[in-house]
């Protein structure tokens, strides 16, 4: 009887373990994803001020009174502020001018603080007064609300862990892991610049800068996958998961802009590969590559780290397998 029902006993801790787990795993998931997005406000956010000092002074003591939300950098005019935004230094900038204040936005960075710029300086406008709004660097037009970018970063996390976990799951080892892991983001790069560039028109900025920023995004994740799970098995799937699909996803800002996030979250956000390919991509497709050298480096050293896991973890669990002792040799024939 005790033999008969160990399977049996053992089948029910599995079915526990399963149903405490997936709701654990549930709550987690929509916590991650849901818990910044309702938390969404400026924090720190950078934007320029320009014009005559006492005049701008006035504007930056306005937005001052929103503790916290804005960080102030002065502009000497319009032109430095326009170049500013430019250079991705600021989201936007309040220009005074003798004729009144306009507003500099760029949609192409953050849909979400364009709009956000708009209400809070409209609403600081005295009664009757027009700001004007110029958008300096506007969202393309086939992206206008930036949700194809913001949708993309999913798609691109999990195309890279399908290659991460397919080279360890296939047996690539070594140079065969890394030329794999290589290969596959090349392409991936390649077919996602064809379908966001060419075909959705979302992305408008150098066609093969845009494919390399895809590709790189795709490698540093799948690289991730498989390094981790070289080094550690199983749980490296896990771990990889955690940190690009979850934690990276939810975290990158894509949808808003990581000001935006919770305080940490969003500086987080930009040190795994979807808010680093994100932030990326933004500056490729239109701002001429402008502020994209940090979140490159970001995915080169997670690419660098990965595939050098990859490569010296499987060298050493070959350096580690037992050697197969000789077949002993067969008995004399009398």
């Amino acid at each position: 009887m005790p033999a008969a029902t160990a399977p049996s006993a053992a089948a029910g801790r599995r079915t526990l373990a399963v149903l405490v787990l997936i709701p654990a795993v549930a709550a987690l998931a929509l916590w991650v994803f849901a818990w910044p997005a309702a938390r969404i406000a400026p924090r720190d956010l950078p934007i320029g001020v320009a014009g005559p000092a006492t005049a701008a002074d006035a504007v930056e003591r306005e937005l001052g009174g929103h503790e916290g939300a804005f960080e102030i950098h002065r502009y000497e005019d319009a032109d430095a502020a326009r170049a500013a935004i430019e250079d991705r230094d600021v989201y936007g900038a309040v220009v005074v001018t003798p004729g009144g204040t306009e507003l500099l936005t760029a949609s192409a960075g953050s849909p979400v603080v364009a709009g956000l710029l708009r209400e809070a300086v409209t609403a600081q406008a005295p009664a009757g007064a027009r700001v004007q709004v110029t958008d300096v660097v506007a969202a393309p037009a086939g992206d206008p609300r930036g949700a194809v970018l913001g949708a993309s970063l999913l798609p691109l996390a999990l195309v890279g862990a399908a290659s991460g976990v397919a080279t360890v799951l296939l047996g690539l080892r070594g140079a065969g892991a890394v030329t794999t892991l290589v290969g596959a983001a090349a392409l991936a790069g390649l077919v996602g610049a064809a379908l966001a560039d060419s075909w959705l028109g979302a992305l408008t900025g150098s066609w093969w800068a845009e494919a390399g920023v895809l590709g790189l995004t795709v490698l540093a994740i799948g690289s991730a996958f498989a390094g981790l799970a070289t080094l550690l098995g199983k749980p490296g799937f896990g771990l990889g998961a955690a940190l690009t699909i979850l934690l990276g996803n939810a975290f990158s800002g894509m949808s808003s802009a990581p000001e935006l996030l919770p305080t940490g979250v969003g500086a987080l956000g930009q040190w795994l590969p979807p808010g680093a390919g994100g932030s990326a991509l933004r500056s490729v497709s239109a701002f001429d590559g402008a502020a994209a050298g940090g979140p490159l480096l970001v995915l080169s050293l997670w690419a660098a780290a990965g595939l050098t896991a990859t490569a010296l973890g499987s060298r050493r669990h070959r350096a580690e397998a037992p050697t197969p002792e000789p077949a002993p040799a067969p008995a004399p024939v009398g």
